[in-house]
């Protein structure tokens, strides 16, 4: 479900699930002789409505039982988990799309059948299809599509106030993390740059290490200086404490926003921003979450049957309504429930071309995570120094290009 809270909150689900991992992980293999019984990884506040959905399943797929249990350190950290002994993992689990390559390079999860690749492409958005897709064959069922969006207090802020960075910033403050890197690197997009090429699976068709890259590094730095924008690793608390008028984030968290901010919440397409001296549009990474298919499932034909039907239309508004996750699948897409819903609204918006960039499926996209967030930090906070720019970006483009 969230990366995308991806690296803000993977070290939470950590700490959120330990204890329950500890006393589960034993248990969660369902590639074993029980050819009735097949096991759904989801993540822990998931697994009541994932529950439901599974009775459901089970009802028109008889014979069939289904086990709904946690992730044991969470979706974001989907590839390790599966890694540590695929014989053992579930037989169905939840993925951010950035980490399809790897699992199918490692021969963790199987390409789809021709008849569930087909009908994800000519049912599903085409972003969706891209975000599962990996080398030309499609690795998982998406459901959920995610792109960060600002939510701000409209007492405090108007919807022209939000459009652009310097208008907002100069109106109310604005919280976020620039030890982020899925929240900040997407600046570089906005600055003319590329990761990973133009269909994020290209080695060598990263540009970053360029005067567009130093522009965005410019940025970052700039920001710094900004008595309005607050640097937080919890912009949701500085939110409630009314610190901020305003913050980036996903749809993970609307539900906590709409309570913090009652009926003075409102949501809206990120801002532009001025880089090298030009108006461009703020960026944010787009991501597909969906559900594979573990390769050494003994239960290969019920465990698809069980990924196609939680990523199906009932389910994917089951899961709107339950945590406001954007549906990807065209006919939910077009509900009412799913129209009326201005943070619905604002995520398609932000997930159309120019306004986003897919989250590539490269192996390398570990690295990319751990090189990028001390490179824009530190950017941010003076560590490193104009002069060391384009150094640093060269040194991360070459630790993302080793195969």
């Amino acid at each position: 479900m969230k990366i995308w809270k991806k690296l803000a909150l993977a070290t939470a689900a950590l700490a959120m699930v330990g204890t329950l991992s500890a006393c589960s992980s034993n248990k969660s293999a369902s590639t074993s002789s029980n050819k009735n019984q097949i096991t759904l990884w989801v993540d822990t506040e998931q697994v009541p409505y994932y529950k439901t959905i599974a009775k459901d399943f089970e009802k028109s797929h008889k014979g069939i039982k289904v086990r709904v249990t946690q992730s044991p350190n969470g979706s974001a950290n989907a590839k390790t988990d599966v890694g540590k002994d695929p014989s053992k993992a579930a037989d169905v689990f939840e993925v951010p799309n950035d980490q399809l390559g790897q699992m199918a390079e490692a021969g963790y999860i199987n390409p789809l059948s021709p008849t569930d690749t087909k009908n994800i492409k000519n049912n599903y958005i085409e972003t969706a299809y891209k975000g599962v897709e990996w080398k030309n064959k499609v690795y998982a069922y998406p459901y959920a599509q995610q792109a960060q969006t600002i939510y701000y207090n409209k007492s405090k802020l108007s919807e022209n106030d939000v459009k652009d960075w310097d208008t907002l910033t100069s109106k109310g403050v604005v919280a976020t993390d620039f030890t982020n890197a899925y929240v900040m690197w997407p600046v570089f997009f906005s600055a003319g740059t590329k990761l990973f090429g133009t269909n994020g699976e290209d080695l060598k068709g990263s540009t970053f290490k360029s005067q567009e890259g130093v522009n965005a590094l410019t940025w970052f730095a700039e920001q710094k200086k900004n008595k309005n924008v607050m640097q937080t690793s919890n912009a949701l608390n500085q939110l409630k404490k009314g610190k901020a008028a305003a913050i980036l984030d996903g749809p993970w968290n609307a539900a906590n926003i709409k309570k913090i901010l009652g009926k003075n919440f409102a949501v809206a397409k990120y801002p532009t921003i001025t880089v090298g001296g030009k108006k461009v549009q703020m960026e944010a990474f787009l991501g597909i979450e969906g559900f594979a298919i573990n390769s050494h499932t003994a239960n290969a034909k019920a465990s698809a049957q069980l990924a196609a039907y939680i990523t199906n239309k009932k389910a994917q508004l089951i899961v709107h309504k339950n945590a406001g996750q954007i549906p990807v699948l065209k006919s939910a897409i077009n509900s009412s429930d799913v129209k009326s819903d201005s943070v619905a609204e604002a995520v398609i918006e932000m997930a159309k071309p120019g306004n986003s960039v897919l989250m590539p499926k490269m192996a390398q996209m570990a690295t990319f995570w751990d090189g990028s967030a001390p490179l824009i930090s530190g950017a941010y906070d003076g560590k490193i120094k104009p002069s060391q720019y384009k150094a640093q970006l060269n040194k991360l483009a070459k630790k993302i290009e080793k195969k």
